[in-house]
């Protein structure tokens, strides 16, 4: 028992819920493979994505400073200030796809992978076929999105 609570900790998997007896993961080696293939490639979009929308926040940032003239148009002024607001909030989207990619790394090296970090029950296969970086169950997930 001494030896378990031993792995758990080194793999990190002791902050998860537990797992039922003779529980077998429904994700094979093969599904984490692919699963890891794909979540380094989104890794890898994302990083590139950011770097280009915060070099364009930021090539715009000196035309923000410069001076307008009374009679120029307030529109010009109100486009640039909403273009502008929209990129640093596509950064702040690509940060936050960033970490959920690369916590679903670190729990693959875990091996917590495909398990709810809510009830420890296996994620559906559909919920990770198109969310690879989704942490909850579909019924953890609607849980916690309900309004309270």
């Amino acid at each position: 028992m001494a030896r378990k609570k031993t792995a758990e900790a080194t793999t990190g998997a002791a902050d998860l819920a537990p797992r039922p007896r003779g529980h077998r993961s429904l994700v094979t080696k093969r599904d984490l493979l692919a699963y890891r293939r794909r979540l380094e490639a989104e890794l890898a979009e994302l990083r590139a994505q950011r770097a280009d929308l915060e070099e364009a926040a930021e090539a715009s940032l000196p035309d923000a400073t410069g001076e307008v003239g009374f009679d120029e148009e307030f529109a010009d002024a109100g486009s640039f200030t909403f273009e502008r607001e929209r990129d640093l909030s596509l950064v702040d989207n690509a940060k936050d796809l960033i970490a959920k990619v690369e916590h679903a790394l670190a729990r693959i090296d875990r091996g917590g992978f495909g398990r709810c970090e809510a009830c420890g029950a296996d994620i559906e296969a559909e919920r990770l076929d198109a969310l690879p970086y989704a942490t909850l169950c579909l019924a953890d997930a609607r849980q916690r999105a309900r309004p309270r």
